[in-house]
């Protein structure tokens, strides 16, 4: 720093231009809830249908599927470069525990979506939306054990409920499992299935508790530079994956007998890849706004919303099991949200100044 230079000065040309998250309004963080509430619903449900959508006309590569929710981290420069400023200074925890946080949670996420794209390839839809509810039974454990998450009746009924619809979409929404599927790799896409929805759940408290105690950031900026910095390590992972498993010597004559052709193979993959990393800005920033249990009750909303959208896009009719579902769902949703306003009405009763009579007087 030059001698002329004021220190107040050179520490405010630093700060990001977004503010911190303690001191937006009420509304503000509302609105910055309900907005990656949009990213995780609108992301995953994208990112699940085009990897279907993959497995079934054609694709047999898991590396190839892990690499693609992994590899779209790219874009997450935009925000960086429309707008410099937006960088917060350095963190006060060593440059190496950082990096070790960003190395450990991008070998989880790289372990998670293999084994989601492992389920993905043989389980059919309506068993694999079964399993995949079980990842919020393990997300309340987690969260007990690691994020001291404190629990409610409203917030253990959410958590009931959104299990219960996602579990009522799996069994009323039958679908048949891809052909020649044997036992053996029926068995190992359910176990698979539900090592990644532990996994995932695991890797929600853990990434709440790195901002907590390590990452100790105040503004939304650092969910984009987590999720560029994590996705860069799962894809490396990917890409390593890829050439030591072998499946790339495949992938030629895989783009060759893609059903739709070598171009719908490419724009499957690539918008598989954006859509995930707006899923997964999403899933962390409900995680640094609120907390690791709230992104998986969302994560599980989008399973019981699933037949409501599929009733949109696709003009199918929707059955009694699937309507309730999906009120189910709506409820536990809203329950959870209920159990938030009143955590808040209950602070600001306590920061309520008490004003106490004078006993001497008539004040």
């Amino acid at each position: 720093m030059a001698d002329n230079e004021d220190p107040k000065a050179a520490k405010d040309e630093r700060k990001s231009i977004l503010p911190p998250i303690t001191e937006i309004s009420r509304w503000q963080w509302w609105c910055l809830v309900f907005l990656n509430i949009s990213f995780l619903l609108i992301g995953q449900g994208t990112a699940i249908l085009l990897l279907r959508f993959y497995y079934e006309h054609g694709g047999r590569s898991k590396w190839t599927a892990t690499l693609a929710q992994n590899a779209g981290f790219p874009i997450l420069f935009i925000p960086f470069i429309l707008f410099p400023k937006m960088k917060e200074p350095s963190v006060n925890s060593p440059l190496i525990v950082v990096l070790s946080v960003y190395f450990g949670l991008g070998l989880l996420i790289a372990g998670d979506h293999l084994l989601y794209s492992v389920g993905l390839e043989y389980l059919s839809a309506s068993t694999y939306s079964l399993i995949c509810a079980t990842k919020l039974a393990f997300s309340a454990v987690f969260s007990i054990l690691i994020n001291s998450q404190k629990f409610t009746i409203l917030i253990m009924n959410s958590i009931v409920v959104l299990l219960l619809s996602a579990c009522l979409v799996g069994v009323s929404d039958y679908s048949p499992s891809p052909p020649d599927v044997t036992q053996t790799k029926y068995i190992l896409c359910f176990i698979s299935t539900i090592a990644a929805s532990a996994l995932y759940a695991l890797l929600l408290s853990v990434t709440q508790l790195s901002f907590q105690k390590f990452i100790k950031k105040e503004t939304f900026a650092v969910v984009l530079e987590l999720q560029i910095h994590t996705s860069i390590v799962a894809s490396c992972v990917s890409l390593v994956g890829l050439f030591a498993s072998g499946e790339w010597r495949l992938l030629r004559s895989e783009i060759a007998s893609f059903h739709e052709g070598s171009l719908s193979y490419a724009m499957t993959l690539i918008w598989t890849a954006v859509a995930w990393q707006i899923c997964s800005v999403g899933v962390v920033g409900l995680i640094f706004i609120v907390s690791s249990l709230f992104s998986n009750v969302i994560s599980t909303l989008s399973l019981s919303l699933s037949p409501l959208a599929a009733a949109i896009v696709y003009d199918y009719t929707m059955n009694g099991a699937k309507t309730i579902a999906v009120l189910l769902g709506v409820w536990g949703f809203f329950t959870y949200v209920y159990q938030h306003c009143l955590d808040e009405f209950e602070f600001k009763v306590k920061k309520k100044p008490v004003i106490r009579k004078c006993s001497q007087c008539a004040c």
